[in-house]
């Protein structure tokens, strides 16, 4: 249950103001979506104003590094050489690349090419070539605050099918941005987008999706793009999360590499793109945190 405070006492947010003062009637309203049987945030979920001001400055550099590979980004290069910029602009600005060694994973960034649905691991061996689409996924760890967003990149000429693929997963992260409103639910968001996919021919990945983001790198809640309107967690001013819909060109399903255990495939070999965005929500929407 939803617990509230004494109404004189100090309130959870560390504001310093008494509990009646701040979010005893946030509370309130929480705990009567909890009543209605609806999934709410606990209050480690939610973001102090320190937590906000930490969180963008990590995305910053997060937003930075992401602009220097789209600067640098050409067929030739491999995907070991965006590994380096990543790692070279992340240390210049005083942070940590976060997937570094989380879970074993061994390089600084996600590189995903094609058919790769998510976490390609960069290598010397793995060139660049024209026609090629490939999402580029950055998380950064400043002073312990976390931020994560992903792009996608088109080298050179693309078929007119990977442009579109591409495009439309953007669509479909921008739909998804437009959903987040507070005291609304996430399965509103996730149908949002997920309804732009399908009516635009295409599929979304299933088992993996957005997560809780800022104090740690995955956070719940769990975001999923395959949701019914009504469901999931409630959305309140103060939650963190990504929304990064992986769009495949044909089938939802996917595999995993057997041998180095991390990178996705789509399991009919076509085309998969995602772009993803840290988002805070708001009072009457969300902020774009990382990009």
């Amino acid at each position: 249950m939803y617990k509230k405070l004494d109404r004189n006492a100090p309130c959870w947010c560390g504001s310093g103001k008494k509990y009646k003062f701040c979010h005893q009637a946030f509370d309130d309203r929480i705990i009567g979506f909890e009543r209605a049987g609806h999934i709410v945030p606990d209050r480690e979920l939610l973001k102090s104003e320190k937590d906000v001001e930490g969180i963008r400055r990590s995305a910053k550099i997060n937003v930075a590094v992401l602009d220097e590979v789209g600067d640098k980004i050409r067929a030739g290069m491999s995907t070991q050489d965006i590994d380096d910029i990543v790692t070279k602009v992340t240390s210049a600005m005083g942070g940590i690349p976060a997937d570094l060694g989380y879970q074993g994973f061994p390089k600084s960034v996600c590189t995903s090419i094609n058919n790769e649905v998510c976490h390609g691991i960069p290598s010397k061996d793995i060139i660049l070539k024209e026609g090629d689409i490939i999402n580029v996924d950055c998380s950064t760890i400043l002073d312990g605050y976390f931020s994560d967003s992903s792009r996608m990149f088109c080298i050179g000429e693309v078929s007119p099918e990977k442009k579109r693929l591409v495009d439309v997963t953007k669509e479909c992260m921008e739909e998804g941005i437009k959903a987040v409103v507070p005291w609304h639910l996430l399965g509103d968001m996730g149908h949002a987008v997920h309804t732009h996919a399908l009516e635009n021919g295409y599929t979304i990945v299933r088992e993996i999706g957005g997560h809780g983001c800022g104090n740690a790198f995955h956070e719940d809640p769990f975001v999923s793009y395959v949701t019914e309107p009504g469901t999931e967690m409630l959305m309140v001013p103060g939650m963190v999360f990504t929304i990064e819909p992986m769009v495949n060109m044909g089938r939802h399903e996917i595999y995993t590499d057997k041998v180095n255990g991390w990178t996705v495939y789509t399991a009919d070999g076509l085309p998969s793109a995602q772009w993803e965005v840290e988002v805070l929500v708001t009072d009457d929407g969300c902020e774009i945190l990382s990009w």
